[in-house]
């Protein structure tokens, strides 16, 4: 008990607030990484596996059943499960995936703000093993088990300031991030004749265009980066 009152503790105690300048830093490295084509490669991993999660989270809070989530080295990912095809909670369940990581970001970013910098990595360490349980293929697992260990990494090595720093720098990623893969959505749209995209299907659910569906996920994650930045840098 004593080990988990101090484990408790650590994990909600708030830390200092960064100085402007470390929020920026962190900010300027999380840009670097998602304009930068070598460095956006094997980082848009960590955006796959919050796509992924989301519908997961979402087909589970729908009523519907998991029935696995596979990751692929090409940055692509597949969640199945089983339930009704048609209805909001089909409709929720497709539209988790693009703005899952800026909504993932935007809590961060929530927490972050509130000093909780500790209890984020905690928090997604948790999200992670949730989600490592329902990996159905090699790739993934190998993905999702070296993300927790990046993460575990920082929460164990790094003094406080290093850890918020860090925590800081994931938040700034996913929130800039999941805009430029709703672009990358729609440039990959325009090379296919036949979509199978996301929102490709919700328009099949909803009769609305699959552009409009395209235009409504690339607003609410640049909604979340901009309510996000506001957060970290007021």
């Amino acid at each position: 008990m004593d080990v988990l009152g101090r484990f408790w503790a650590r994990v909600t105690t708030p830390l200092p607030e960064l100085a402007p300048e470390y929020l920026w830093a962190a900010a300027a490295v999380a840009l670097l990484v998602v304009l930068s084509p070598a460095l956006w490669r094997p980082a848009r991993n960590v955006v796959t596996i919050a796509h992924e999660g989301a519908h997961g989270l979402v087909a589970l809070a729908a009523g519907r059943r998991l029935s696995g989530i596979r990751l692929h080295s090409d940055t692509s990912g597949l969640t199945v499960s089983a339930g009704r095809p048609t209805g909001p909670g089909m409709v929720a369940t497709c539209a988790a995936g693009y703005t899952g990581p800026a909504l993932f970001g935007l809590g961060a970013a929530a927490l972050l703000a509130a000093g909780h910098a500790v209890g984020l990595l905690w928090a997604l360490l948790g999200l992670l093993a949730l989600l490592l349980v329902q990996i159905r293929n090699w790739y993934g697992l190998w993905s999702v088990l070296a993300t927790g260990a990046a993460v575990f990494a920082a929460t164990e090595w790094l003094p406080p300031t290093g850890q918020a720093v860090f925590a800081a720098t994931l938040t700034w990623f996913l929130l800039l991030a999941a805009p430029k893969a709703v672009v990358e959505l729609q440039r990959s749209r325009r090379r296919r004749s036949a979509g199978d995209s996301d929102a490709d299907q919700l328009a099949r659910l909803t009769g609305l265009p699959a552009l409009l569906w395209v235009g409504v996920l690339l607003a609410v994650d640049l909604g979340c980066l901009a309510l996000g930045a506001w957060w970290l840098l007021a």
